[in-house]
């Protein structure tokens, strides 16, 4: 059995047979929801690299105390996959975030697609990106990554065109396309469009296209905004080494 996740701020510095202390509602979740015991064996990670595998010292009401035992520092895994995600309505947006963060994708970015359904303003659009946020982190730790996933700020289709052009691979799914996937090859940066649920502007489709992207179909079921992305990725990673073996993603 896979050894609990914990993240911390930081684990610079930090070697074998050294200490860490681990505060706030971090270890409240730990000592008072998963009744962690001194003894146990858990592994603390920064979420930017850099994992440790330790035993519990001592216990308190909001803190917990480790001796390391090891650190590993693996590097970024590559391809590196980012999401762009049209904001999808009700929780299908939290859903999509959680199955693309434990398949391994590096980076996911809402996006304010012309038909998407959903609308991100004001106080909304902050809760809505602290809880895409908030799943990222919790679903990282129960993949047991080592490197978490970025959500960025939300994003126009302006910036979704210049996201395409700086990468080396960038896919746009679409329902009316013919073209499969491409196979991935030697892109390290490698970039999939998600369209919303009233579908993608032939606009839209057009600027995507013109950066540099492939306008691809995955066959020939129509899958949900919330689901394609998943598909897309992981048909794309399996062409890949990141499947092949451990990753430390």
């Amino acid at each position: 059995m896979s050894l609990p996740v914990h993240l911390v701020p930081t684990l610079a510095g930090v070697r074998p047979g050294g200490a860490v202390e681990v505060i706030g509602d971090e270890a409240h979740h730990a000592v008072a929801v998963r009744r962690l015991r001194v003894g146990e064996s858990v592994v603390l990670t920064d979420g930017a690299g850099t994992s440790a595998t330790a035993e519990v010292t001592s216990t308190g009401k909001r803190v917990f105390e480790v001796r390391v035992a090891d650190v590993v520092s693996p590097p970024e895994p590559t391809p590196a996959i980012t999401v762009v995600q049209a904001l999808p309505k009700g929780d299908r947006g939290e859903l999509a975030v959680e199955m693309l963060t434990e398949i391994g994708v590096g980076r996911v970015v809402p996006w304010a697609a012309s038909r998407s359904v959903a609308v991100w303003r004001g106080e909304r659009a902050a809760k809505s990106l602290a809880k895409w946020r908030g799943t990222a982190r919790e679903a990282a730790k129960q993949a047991r990554r080592t490197w978490f996933p970025e959500v960025e700020e939300m994003a126009g289709t302006a910036e979704v065109v210049e996201l395409v052009r700086s990468a080396d691979l960038a896919v746009v799914l679409h329902e009316d396309a013919s073209q499969p996937l491409p196979a991935v090859g030697a892109a390290e940066r490698v970039v999939v469009v998600v369209g919303p649920e009233g579908g993608l502007t032939d606009d839209e489709v057009a600027a995507f296209v013109g950066a540099g992207a492939v306008s691809v179909r995955l066959g020939t079921e129509v899958l949900r905004t919330s689901t394609a992305g998943v598909a897309a990725v992981a048909a794309l990673l399996a062409g890949t080494g990141r499947w092949r073996g451990p990753t430390g993603s």
